[in-house]
């Protein structure tokens, strides 16, 4: 699948992902029981303080990632994943030390400044695949994410019961063993004549995002994945929260459910996106994907029982489907020189989606799950997510259309 000289290359990409995604999860499962303890306040109000942490990385990660693309475009993305590496195990340092709510913030807001690893390691790949086999490519790159997502949370969840810090120290141990692999190991994707001298007047979201609106399939594509992605997500900003708020569960037990849907997005990323794509095509993928996430909202949103919670991961996983997708559609119609400036431009959208997404869903479960609700419906924010994720599909239809009368 990646062209010859690049194989060996687009393989590392894939384990750096999975291991980040390692470091992550790892922390996933006892962010509640830490924002608890920090703040001294019950999990259905200290939820307020989890989407306000996530709110602030991606703050971060919006002001940079159009700079860091652009840099990527221009200097390659050896240097660039190196220093998102370096810097992530420094965060989850900062978090493991941390004994107050300020510390805490610090270190999401450094990880959201240089957080470039996701948007650089789609660059990397589309530099060395042919875009015929980018949507299994990038379906790959999602599968590292699911295989990181599987044992990071697992294993978080265990060293969660043993000490609620003792994850954070793990997290940093695997950043910090990725950047010496990186440093060691990781060679340039991009080639000296496919780089693009850098702009400032579009190393920033609003002029990235000017340069692709003038090319509507990509413009409408860029839409869809932000709308879907501020649906999706109330997945990380409030899984966890929901879990103990609403079933009981322990840091254990969310981290049993999260490595569930950690397998579900490797099956579905692995073996499922490269074949659907290549046979139905991105568009009808990215249309199967949303209506899957639709659909385990709405199951969310009802399950009272945690059971039926676990029982709805499967399809929730289908959902996986619509973001390789999407990036495949625009990464087929961007040009070769400016595949970092299209990644960081998504990655603007995300973390502007996600700079007012877990706000607002967090609000969302803490206004409908505390004792004084006027109507007690702890899936609220399920069901808002289900409602704007119907709105994702107006865009990818109109994208579409360009595309075929462009």
């Amino acid at each position: 699948m990646p062209k010859a000289h690049g194989r060996n290359a687009f393989f590392f990409v894939i384990v750096t992902v999975a291991l980040d995604m390692l470091g992550f999860g790892l922390i996933v499962p006892v962010i509640p029981s830490l924002l608890s303890e920090l703040s001294a306040l019950p999990a259905e109000d200290a939820v307020v303080w989890g989407g306000a942490l996530t709110a602030t990385h991606a703050l971060m990660n919006l002001v940079s990632s159009p700079t860091i693309g652009g840099l990527s475009d221009r200097f390659g993305r050896r240097p660039v994943l190196l220093a998102s590496i370096g810097t992530l195990a420094i965060d989850f340092l900062i978090m493991g030390f941390a004994h107050s709510l300020v510390l805490l913030f610090v270190g999401r807001a450094l990880a959201g400044l240089s957080s470039a690893t996701i948007a650089t390691a789609h660059a990397y790949v589309a530099d060395v695949t042919e875009p015929q086999h980018r949507g299994r490519a990038f379906g790959m790159l999602g599968a590292a994410f699911g295989v990181g997502f599987v044992v990071g949370p697992a294993l978080g969840g265990l060293l969660g019961e043993l000490h609620v810090r003792a994850p954070f120290f793990a997290a940093a141990s695997f950043a910090g063993l990725n950047f010496l692999y990186g440093a060691l190991v990781l060679p340039e994707s991009l080639a000296p004549e496919h780089r693009r001298p850098f702009e400032l007047r579009r190393a920033n979201p609003l002029g990235a995002f000017d340069h692709f609106s003038k090319l509507p399939s990509v413009g409408w594509f860029l839409v869809a994945a932000a709308i879907f992605n501020f649906a999706h997500a109330v997945y990380p900003s409030t899984w966890s929260f929901h879990g103990e708020i609403r079933y009981g569960w322990s840091p254990g037990e969310i981290g049993l459910s999260l490595a569930l849907v950690g397998v579900g997005a490797t099956v579905v990323r692995a073996l499922m996106v490269g074949r659907l794509i290549g046979r139905f095509g991105g568009h009808r993928t990215a249309f199967a994907g949303l209506l899957a996430q639709l659909l385990a909202l709405v199951g969310f949103t009802a399950a009272d029982l945690g059971w039926v919670a676990y029982a709805l991961i499967p399809l929730s996983s289908l959902g996986g489907l619509a973001a390789p997708a999407l990036s495949t559609l625009m990464s087929n119609v961007t040009p070769r020189d400016a595949q970092g400036e299209l990644q960081a431009a998504a990655s603007s959208l995300q973390s502007l989606s996600l700079l007012f997404a877990p706000v607002v869903m967090t609000q969302t479960l803490h206004y409908f799950s505390t004792a004084d609700a006027v109507v007690r419906l702890p899936g609220a924010a399920f069901l808002l997510g289900a409602l704007l994720t119907l709105f994702a599909f107006f865009p990818l239809t109109w994208g579409g259309r360009a595309s075929r009368s462009g």
